[in-house]
């Protein structure tokens, strides 16, 4: 026991007295250390290792370094996105399996392109980190200081260029639904902020101040985890989720993206999707009922209005009282020649479309290629095949089932972007997201995506219905609990009712607003407090 405790004080020394290219090793380390609290690990206990190592690597490197300069900023920069470097390229190097699916034609950027968004998105982790290092003390305020600034450094890189908030810290939270209800009050980018917080106070513990002080930081950040845990429960149990009267079944038809845009598997894809469409109702499925038949995004081979008998073989399938809505790619004529959309289209039992809408946040380099003429000269071209990718839609907005139910569509990625649903009364009745995943196979990429998706659920109280290619696939309420769902790889359908929404939250009325006015506020004290300091010094 004895020399358990020996090792256990010495951990913090050898991080405040790394130097060099050890520091620069042990900051990549914790990073991708970082990312087993993500799905599908779902281990958070880790970060109690990684944020109090980032922090003491952040004291040893800043202790000799003059406040308030500019080598404050580039050390704190370097650690930081040294530390997101490795946090992303662990969280995120599943992304290479999509170029494999051709890799005859694009196999060979795979490995730049695995190792170019981590470099890229660790841009702005360093960005929060050399923030924070600008006004970086001894005192216990450097954590909340570091929090505010991954805070606003996670934030920003949800909205810089077309963003890309993927893997933010706050979901951290994934793997416990009951810490999750917290989104329902300051968002995910609030979860950041309490999961940098929470986890860095052990930190502390390594300082000269007195052990009664040290021991209150790191019985507040505990506090702060059963006051979480106490919310989320309250809000688990008592807050009822009820059935509506619409019923749905959402189509997992589980087919291999190297099999998708084949000639000779045209048929079959579509015979598969109308046969599963017809298949005996099971589940919680009610006879009669107003239904609505979901497939996933892009789900047919070919463009669906201009493929001839296409519709009436969907009518053929559909009664009366069922409507279908489907993912598939849409063509127009336009100024510069015929435009692609990503779009999902509302089709009612006769067969005539009801409604459409493109999707709006498109994927850098899967979808469209940002800077094409330079890029497409090096023989970067979108992974989707089209001539030119696809073109974005005007404007996110819901549209209409049976009964005048209205649902916001979520095409793939635009479900990870958060703020972007209200949750005001006249909002939409539930969210749908329709993805294809099987760009990414067995890999984390599926599990983090519907971890996320969940998130919107829970920010905004709207149930989720969720149809992809390959899974995973679901049922979800307001709370994000799961009420059916399919796994990876699982070929089926989902037979239930649609859960009702649960009303406005904290969140979806505020916004990121109130976490923004927070961290910005911690900020702007630090360094009011350094610049008293530095006055006194003087």
């Amino acid at each position: 026991m004895h020399w358990l405790s020996q090792r256990l004080s010495a951990l913090p020394n050898y991080f405040l007295l790394a130097w060099g290219w050890q520091r620069w090793l042990l900051c990549i380390a914790c990073g991708a250390l970082s990312a087993l609290a993500l799905p599908p690990y779902n281990l958070p206990i880790v970060l109690l290792v990684t944020f109090p190592c980032l922090v003491w690597l952040l004291d040893g490197a800043l202790e000799t370094v003059p406040g308030g300069s500019l080598r404050r900023f580039r050390t704190g920069f370097g650690l930081g996105w040294l530390f997101g470097f490795g946090y992303f390229l662990a969280s995120l190097w599943w992304i290479g399996a999509a170029f494999l699916v051709e890799a005859e034609r694009f196999a060979w950027l795979m490995p730049f392109a695995v190792l170019a968004m981590p470099i890229g998105l660790a841009l702005f982790t360093g960005i929060g980190t050399a923030l924070s290092a600008l006004f970086w003390s001894d005192r216990f305020r450097r954590i909340l200081l570091l929090a505010a600034c991954l805070t606003l450094a996670d934030w920003l890189r949800g909205h810089v260029l077309t963003g890309f908030p993927w893997n933010a810290f706050g979901y951290g939270f994934s793997g416990s639904l009951t810490l999750s209800q917290t989104a329902s009050v300051i968002g995910i980018y609030g979860l950041t902020f309490l999961i940098v917080a929470i986890f860095s106070a052990p930190a502390v513990l390594a300082d000269t101040k007195p052990l009664r002080q040290r021991m209150s930081v790191v019985g507040l950040a505990a506090t702060m985890l059963f006051v979480m845990a106490g919310y989320g429960t309250y809000r688990l149990q008592t807050i009822e989720t009820k059935a509506s009267d619409l019923d749905v079944r959402v189509v997992q038809p589980s087919i291999d993206q190297q099999d998708k845009w084949q000639p000779e598997f045209r048929d079959l894809i579509f015979r598969t999707f109308l046969d599963m469409t017809a298949a005996p109702l099971g589940g919680d499925a009610r006879v009669g009922q107003e239904r609505v038949v979901i497939w996933p995004e892009s789900a047919v081979p070919f463009l669906l209005t201009q493929e001839p008998g296409a519709m009436f073989r969907i009518a053929q399938v559909l009664t009366d009282n069922t409507e279908l809505v489907l993912g598939a790619v849409r063509a127009e004529a336009g100024p510069r020649g015929t435009e692609y959309f990503n779009s999902v289209y509302v089709v009612d039992g006769d067969g005539a479309v009801k409604g459409i809408y493109d999707k709006v946040r498109l994927v850098p380099f899967g979808e469209f290629v940002p800077f094409r003429s330079f890029l497409e000269s090096l023989g970067i071209t979108n992974l989707a095949g089209l001539p030119g990718g696809f073109s974005p839609g005007y404007q996110r907005r819901p549209l209409s089932v049976s009964q005048g139910s209205r649902f916001l569509p979520l095409i793939c990625y635009e479900a990870i972007f958060p703020g972007s649903v209200s949750g005001a009364e006249d909002g939409p009745d539930f969210l749908l997201n329709v993805t294809n995943d099987a760009w990414f196979g067995h890999t984390p990429g599926p599990y983090q995506h519907f971890a996320q998706a969940r998130f919107r659920a829970i920010e905004t109280g709207l149930p989720m219905i969720r149809a992809a290619n390959t899974g995973i696939s679901a049922i979800v309420d307001g709370k994000g609990e799961v009420i059916r769902k399919l796994d990876i790889f699982e070929k089926g359908v989902i037979d239930g009712q649609l859960p009702q929404r649960l009303g406005k939250t904290l969140y979806g009325v505020f916004g990121d607003l109130p976490v923004l006015i927070i961290s910005i506020a911690l900020v702007v004290f630090a360094g009011i407090s350094q610049y008293n300091r530095d006055s006194r010094i003087d």
